[in-house]
């Protein structure tokens, strides 16, 4: 099997399509000069419930990339389930290359996690904010799972966002 077979065969499983957001602390704490701390954000699909009892979710991470050097230091992160009027959202945090976190988070509307202070995204479906549990090696990627420590429904309004044939879509 080849890897455009199996990128193929899974382009044909729908997804719902989270922004996962955290807080990256100071270069240099003991620098007055040095910037605060910097809000990061990624688009994932690969991201589900694990368990009840305890709240657990699980997020997939491309090993090596910001988001999981990030959360290998720091354990509090969150998440925003994207509304399906949120595709830009989503494609400017995909992007390759891309331009400082400062500067997509611009003219974003959120709010600030009350346990992780992470961004949560204004208008989404849910916002869950979680503590790293345990992070697993899979493949060139690693499975992250994380303890729900606040979830909430700030908005009943519209569909999901979905990610099905390496596009954005929305439910009919």
């Amino acid at each position: 099997m080849s890897n455009d077979e199996f990128r193929a065969a899974m382009s044909r499983l729908a997804a719902g399509v989270v922004l996962v957001t955290a807080q990256e602390p100071p270069l240099d704490p003991d620098d007055p000069d040095a910037p605060g701390v910097e809000d990061v954000g990624m688009t994932a699909t690969a991201f589900l419930s694990v368990s009840l009892d305890p709240p657990l979710v699980l997020v997939s991470l491309r090993e090596g990339s910001r988001m999981d050097d990030l959360l290998a230091e720091q354990p509090l992160w969150a998440v925003s389930v994207l509304a399906e009027s949120q595709r830009h959202i989503a494609g400017r945090f995909a992007m390759k290359g891309r331009i400082s976190d400062r500067l997509l988070f611009e003219d974003i509307a959120y709010t600030r996690g009350e346990v992780t202070h992470a961004p949560l995204v204004g208008g989404a479906l849910a916002t869950l904010e979680c503590r790293t549990e345990q992070r697993v090696a899979a493949g060139d990627h690693t499975l992250v799972v994380g303890r729900v420590l606040t979830a909430r429904v700030p908005s009943a309004e519209g569909g999901p966002l979905t990610y099905f044939r390496g596009r954005y879509r929305q439910l009919d």
